[in-house]
């Protein structure tokens, strides 16, 4: 295959059979190439005017993979107006190899109408917002982190379906919200019911937004404590453009954090583990690169008996 098209083609090719649901087709070539999928990650995006936006975009000009929008993608309430005068003249351009969630100001706007209107079918159902795909040996799931009440219940009765029906060796999740960050907002209880899922489920890899720096935890269960085994390694990711501030204060198992530069998260998810690497956007002496293991999952794992490490009080 590489012959014939190109490893750079062949990229592109794997990224465009993953979006339009051909994954087992994408998976193929990739291994033929022997290249790995890549996803590329940010949140907190497009607020006009302002440079930040266009620099992470300028980012995606040079990197094959997909793309994950982790919320609060178009400022300051997410309407249409702004997706189409903010977003899309940046990160837009990269809305067909891009898999969205929304942000709390998505919800600026009532019912995320905005959010809905630009994105369509990419954002999953109208007024759900979470959805999942299969890439490579890998199962990613959108989640929508704004949802009360019922609504909050029955995605995570999804969540736990689509786990449970899952053979993918390794499981990648994202939404907007913090779990836990050294970031203004810090820990927001309303996420642990969905970590909770993730977690018993075999869960890898959470990527976030909502703080406006970057930040790398080590594998944590729902209860903070550190699980190398069972743990989800969470990665803090609110540097797509939007206006940087402090990560104030230094939240227990935080090994990395930043807020000095907007960025992209680059994961290249190979067929056990992945490799991750924040790529600035600016000239910066901060870097940020390593390895994992994916955690040792079965079909059915979310219906286990819970893990010790999952004891919490519901909020």
């Amino acid at each position: 295959m590489s012959a014939l098209i190109g490893a750079g083609r062949a990229a592109i090719l794997i990224s465009m059979l993953a979006l339009l649901g051909h994954a087992s087709a994408a998976a193929t070539i990739a291994s033929s190439i022997g290249e790995d999928p890549v996803v590329l990650a940010a949140g907190d995006i497009a607020q006009c005017p302002g440079p930040g936006a266009a620099l992470t975009a300028h980012l995606l000009a040079g990197l094959t993979g997909i793309v994950l929008a982790v919320g609060d993608l178009a400022y300051e309430r997410g309407s249409l107006d702004e997706f189409d005068h903010c977003y899309e003249p940046t990160w837009g351009a990269y809305k067909a190899r891009t898999f969205p969630v929304p942000g709390n100001h998505e919800y600026e706007t009532p019912n995320a109408a905005g959010y809905f209107a630009y994105w369509g079918d990419r954002a999953g159902p109208v007024g759900k917002g979470y959805y999942s795909v299969d890439l490579g040996t890998w199962h990613l799931i959108a989640l929508n982190s704004n949802l009360e009440s019922t609504a909050a219940l029955e995605q995570e009765n999804w969540l736990r379906n689509d786990l449970a029906a899952s053979p993918a060796r390794c499981v990648l999740a994202f939404w907007h919200h913090t779990v836990f960050s050294s970031g203004y907002n810090g820990q927001i209880p309303a996420t642990l019911p969905l970590y909770r899922v993730l977690y018993e489920g075999g869960a890898s890899v959470l990527i976030t937004g909502h703080d406006h720096h970057y930040e790398r935890f080590q594998p944590l269960a729902p209860n903070g404590i550190v699980d190398e085994t069972h743990g989800i390694r969470i990665f803090v990711v609110g540097t797509g453009g939007a206006k940087r501030y402090p990560a104030l204060f230094s939240q227990p198992a935080s090994e990395v954090r930043s807020w000095g530069t907007w960025g992209i998260l680059k994961i290249v998810l190979h067929p056990a583990s992945y490799h991750w690497e924040f790529i600035p956007a600016e000239r910066s002496h901060f870097s940020d690169a390593g390895d994992g293991r994916c955690v040792e999952r079965e079909t059915g794992a979310s219906s286990k008996t819970p893990r010790s490490g999952e004891a919490f009080e519901r909020p």
